[in-house]
C-alpha cells in the first residue's frame, strides 16, 4: 500500500520504492540504522533524521491501513490488510525500535547535541527505554486485535427505522425530534441495540483489562493507570492532580449542568425529564439541521475557517479537493470521528459521521483545529515534534470550536443563531462531568483491576450518581449501567480521555483572550501550533498565550464565563 516518495518531502533514507508492508523490505532499514555512525553530534542529527523518516514511512503504512479499515469495518480486504499491519509489521519494529532508542540513550555524542533543540525529544526517549519490555509486544499486539472487534461489532450495529436500514449515527437525527413518542421510540431503538452487544463487548473488555494489567506489571508498575501516565509522557501532572479536577468538576460544573437541565425540564413541560428528552430542542423546535450533504457541510465550515483566518481557509479548501475527508455516515463504517496524519506525506485525514446536524458542524471544526496543527508543523523535520501531547493537541481543536463561536451567523441567523450558541455553551457544561465520569472510571478500573462484571457496574453507577444529570432512568437500568460501553476510548485508547477536559480549560482561555484581542490571540495559537511537540507542555500553553493549570483557581472564571453568556442569551 506505500506510495512513492512525494516531491515536497522526497524519501532520501527510505528507497523511494520500498514497500513499508514488507518486513523484507524494511528490516534492512534497521539494519543500516544499527550499523551508521553516530560517534559525533553531525552524525547523530543525520541519524536521528533517517530514523524519523523510517518513522514517518511506517506510520504512513499504519494510518492508510487503518483509515481504510476503518471507513469500511466491513471489507475482508482492508481488514485483512490493517491485521496484516497489526500482527506482521508493528510487534517485529518494536524492538527495532528499541534498540535504536537504546543506541541513541547511550551515545557519547548524545550530551553533544543542543540542549534547547533536543531535551523535549531526549526527554521521551530515555523514558520510552525504561517502559520497553520485550514480553509486551505481543500483548500490545492482541490488545489492538481486541479493538478492532470492538470496531467491528460497533461499526455493523444497524436498526430499522421505518422499514430503512439506519446506523446508530444516524439515528441521532430522529433522538432530537420534537415528537416525544418519536424520539423516545428512537433512543429505546438504540439502546436496545448497543444492549444486543453488551456481553461481547464485555468480554472483550475483561481481556483488555488483563492484558493492560500485564503489560504495567512487566514495566515494574503496581497497576496499569500509573504505567499509563508514563507512556503518555505526563511529565507535568498527576493522577492526584486528575483526581482534584474531578473534585473541582464536581463542585463547579455539576451544579450548572444539574440547573440547566431542571429548566429544561421545566420548559419542555415534562416531569420527570427522561433520557430521550436530553439531546431535543428545549422548545420543542426540530434539530438544527443546517446541511444535507457532506460537500453543504465542507462549504459551512469553509467559510468559518476564512472568516477566522483566510490562510486557514485556504488550507482547509486543500484538503477539500486532495481528498482528505470522510465525513458520511453509512453502513459498515465505524463510529465516531478523529483526524488522522499521513506523517510521510505530512497531510492530515479527517474522519466523521455526519448525518445533517449542528453537532457535525462542531465535529468538522473540531477536526479541523487538529487539521490546521498538523499542517501548521509539517515542516519540522523530526517525526516526534510534528507530533504533541493530547493536551496541546485538543487545545487547536476546542479552541477552533471557540474561535467559530463568533462566526456561526455565517450559518444561522435569528433565533437558530441563538440556539446554536447556547447548545454550543451547554455542550461544554455538559463535557466536564462526562469527563470526570469517564477519567474516575478509569482510575478505578485499572487501580481493581481484578474487578467482576458486578462492582464494575455498581462503581460506574456511583460516578454516575456524583457527576451525572437529574434524568429519570427507571425502566431502562441496564442501559444506565452499560453507557460506558459507548465512550470508544475505554477500548481504544485506554486513559484517554481526561486531556480533554484539560484542554478545555485552555480553549476557554484562549476564547476569553480572543475576546480581549482577536489578532493577537489568533497570532498566539498559530505560532503555539506551529511548534508541535517541540517544547514542554506548559511552554506550549505559555506561545498560545495560556497558563496550563487546571485547578479550581483556573476554571472558575472560566466556567463564570460561559453562565454569564448563557444568562445574555436568555436575556
Amino acid at each position: 500500500m506505500s506510495k512513492a516518495s512525494n516531491r515536497k518531502y522526497p524519501r532520501r533514507f527510505v528507497p523511494a520504492r520500498a514497500d513499508m508492508g514488507d518486513w523484507k523490505q524494511i528490516k534492512p532499514l534497521f539494519d543500516r540504522l544499527m550499523r551508521q555512525p553516530i560517534d559525533t553530534a553531525a552524525e547523530l542529527e543525520q541519524w536521528l533524521l533517517d530514523a524519523s523518516e523510517l518513522g514517518a514511512c511506517l506510520s504512513e503504512e499504519g494510518s492508510a491501513r487503518y483509515v481504510a479499515m476503518t471507513c469500511q469495518t466491513d471489507d475482508k480486504a482492508r481488514e485483512k490488510a490493517h491485521l496484516h499491519f497489526v500482527e506482521r509489521i508493528q510487534p517485529r519494529c518494536k524492538p527495532c525500535w528499541q534498540k535504536l532508542r537504546e543506541r541513541y540513550v547511550a551515545s557519547p555524542a548524545r550530551r553533544k547535541l543542543p540542549k534547547d533543540r533536543y531535551a523535549v525529544f531526549d526527554r521521551s526517549e530515555t523514558n520510552a527505554v525504561r517502559l520497553f519490555r520485550d514480553e509486551n509486544v505481543p500483548l500490545q499486539t492482541q490488545d489492538e486485535k481486541l479493538d478492532q472487534q470492538h470496531q467491528k461489532i460497533t461499526g455493523t450495529m444497524m436498526v430499522t427505522w421505518d422499514g430503512r436500514e439506519m446506523t446508530l449515527p444516524q439515528m441521532s437525527r430522529f433522538i432530537q425530534e420534537p415528537d416525544r413518542g418519536v424520539r423516545q421510540r428512537a433512543w429505546e431503538l438504540v439502546v436496545n441495540r448497543r444492549l444486543r452487544d453488551r456481553a461481547k463487548l464485555d468480554a472483550i473488555f475483561d481481556r483488555m483489562v488483563r492484558l493492560r494489567q500485564r503489560i504495567a506489571t512487566n514495566a515494574g508498575f503496581g497497576n496499569f493507570r500509573d504505567y499509563q501516565f508514563k507512556a503518555y509522557e505526563r511529565f507535568d501532572y498527576r493522577p492526584a492532580d486528575c483526581v482534584a479536577f474531578h473534585r473541582s468538576i464536581e463542585k463547579l460544573v455539576v451544579p450548572v449542568s444539574r440547573r440547566i437541565q431542571q429548566q429544561r425540564a421545566r420548559t419542555l413541560g415534562v416531569s420527570p425529564l427522561r433520557p430521550w428528552d436530553l439531546s431535543v430542542d428545549p422548545e420543542n423546535r426540530p434539530p438544527l439541521s443546517p446541511f444535507r450533504t457532506s460537500r453543504q457541510l465542507q462549504s459551512l465550515c469553509s467559510r468559518i475557517f476564512t472568516r477566522i483566518d483566510p490562510q486557514l481557509g485556504r488550507q482547509f479548501a486543500t484538503m477539500v479537493r486532495a481528498g482528505w475527508l470522510d465525513l458520511d455516515s453509512r453502513k459498515g463504517k465505524a463510529p465516531g470521528g478523529y483526524q488522522a496524519t499521513f506523517d510521510e506525506s505530512r497531510h492530515p485525514f479527517i474522519f466523521m459521521n455526519a448525518v445533517g446536524l449542528h453537532r457535525d458542524v462542531e465535529t468538522l471544526l473540531h477536526e479541523g483545529g487538529h487539521a490546521f496543527h498538523a499542517l501548521a508543523c509539517r515542516d519540522e523535520p523530526l517525526l516526534s515534534y510534528r507530533h504533541t501531547g493530547m493536551e496541546m493537541a485538543e487545545v487547536a481543536s476546542m479552541g477552533m470550536e471557540l474561535l467559530a463561536y463568533d462566526h456561526l451567523g455565517l450559518v444561522y441567523n435569528g433565533a437558530d443563531l441563538a440556539r446554536a450558541r447556547r447548545e454550543q455553551l451547554e455542550g461544554i457544561i455538559w463535557l466536564f462531568p462526562w469527563i470526570a465520569t469517564i477519567d474516575a472510571f478509569q482510575h478505578w478500573l485499572y487501580t481493581h483491576p481484578t474487578h467482576t462484571h458486578g462492582q464494575r457496574t455498581a462503581q460506574w453507577l456511583k460516578l454516575l450518581s456524583r457527576f451525572g444529570g437529574t434524568e429519570d432512568w427507571s425502566g431502562y437500568e441496564q442501559a444506565r449501567a452499560a453507557m460506558w460501553q459507548r465512550q470508544l476510548h475505554l477500548f481504544s485508547v485506554p486513559f484517554y480521555y481526561v486531556e480533554y477536559g484539560i484542554a478545555q480549560v485552555g480553549a476557554l482561555q484562549l476564547w476569553r483572550n480572543a475576546r480581549a484581542d482577536r489578532r493577537r490571540a489568533l497570532a498566539d495559537y498559530r505560532r503555539a501550533l506551529a511548534l508541535g511537540g517541540s517544547r514542554p507542555l506548559p511552554e506550549l500553553w505559555e506561545a498560545a498565550g495560556l497558563r496550563f493549570d487546571f485547578t479550581e483557581k483556573t476554571l472558575r472564571p472560566l466556567i463564570d464565563m460561559v453562565k454569564a453568556d448563557l444568562a445574555q442569551l436568555d436575556g
